[in-house]
């Protein structure tokens, strides 16, 4: 009995994602479940946001996906003085031709680490809105796509830290997830207390995968089936988020469908072709939780929007 072309291409990748992990792992140590989470954010075609202290691994997490992945790779340093010329480039007066030519910004690579974010003014950050949506920037009345794939990730620090500018909420929706890393555990900790630098061992890393395999992986994603119940679900979650007076304002359609993408990303890096009810929820807390808003003062130990929506929705 011949096996379905559609489970050996989900086998295939599976096996290639698994190495990725697993490399990945030997770097950023304790945390394989964000190191999944990135993994399946980047594969369906999603832009990442990081958010935690400073000190935790953020950038190296950045660089690990980037090499591993076999990306282009450019990594950029936000300040409040950073313009958007510094990102996406400028016009320069040449001398000798008599006219102006274009000097492309760091914006023009595959991955492009956008560390720190929220540290640049509103006006800097909403540079990266029209490349993140479109995959294109427009400058000076001509528009210049970026290269493919193309994948922003975003490191910020907690907005109660001096000099941030908080992300206006038009630029959060366009991250498709946002990930804490937190502080290692113990034995992790220890064998980071213990080991070899990261950026040493990051160094000798080879690319696990080409960027053409990576974008065969990203084009299999839409390929993962959901069953009609399992959109029911979906619209259950999204309605609710709208209607109940738990949170400020509901989900958008954009989120509606990073939260599908996401769904079929996480069960094709699990080697399934079919999505469950579990995949939404695994995926859920880090598509919805920099989305939705509480309504009203939330105590020290209030329930997040992801578990909230979890424990009202009941699943079809």
């Amino acid at each position: 009995m011949s096996v379905p072309r559609a489970n050996l291409e989900t086998a295939t990748a599976r096996e290639t994602l698994e190495r990725v992990i697993e490399v990945a792992n030997h770097i950023i140590l304790g945390k394989e479940e964000v190191i999944r989470l990135a993994l399946a954010c980047l594969i369906a075609r999603g832009h990442l946001l990081i958010e935690d202290m400073p000190g935790v691994g953020k950038t190296t997490l950045a660089h690990v996906l980037a090499t591993t992945l076999g990306l282009g790779f450019q990594r950029i340093q936000f300040t409040s003085d950073l313009l958007p010329a510094d990102i996406l480039g400028a016009s320069i007066y040449n001398r000798e031709t008599g006219g102006f030519s274009f000097h492309p910004g760091p914006i023009f690579t595959q991955l492009i680490l956008a560390d720190e974010v929220n540290r640049a003014t509103p006006r800097t950050q909403s540079a990266l809105l029209e490349a993140m949506e479109e995959h294109q920037i427009t400058l000076e009345g001509e528009t210049r796509p970026l290269p493919e794939p193309f994948f922003v990730i975003a490191t910020q620090n907690p907005s109660n830290q001096i000099g941030t500018f908080p992300l206006p909420e038009s630029q959060l929706d366009r991250f498709m997830m946002r990930l804490h890393l937190g502080y290692p555990g113990g034995d992790a900790e220890r064998e980071l207390l213990r080991g070899r630098d990261r950026r040493e061992l990051l160094a000798e890393t080879p690319p696990v995968m080409t960027p053409q395999q990576l974008t065969d992986i990203q084009r299999a994603v839409p390929d993962v089936h959901v069953a009609d119940a399992l959109l029911d679900y979906l619209q259950d979650l999204l309605e609710f988020s709208r209607i109940s007076a738990e949170f400020v304002h509901g989900l958008s359609p954009r989120a509606g469908l990073a939260i599908l993408h996401g769904t079929q990303a996480w069960a094709l890096l699990h080697g399934r072709t079919h999505v469950l009810p579990e995949d939404v929820q695994a995926v859920l807390p880090s598509i919805v939780g920099h989305r939705l808003s509480p309504a009203g003062e939330r105590e020290g130990g209030a329930a997040s929007p992801a578990e909230i929506l979890i424990r009202q929705v009941p699943i079809p």
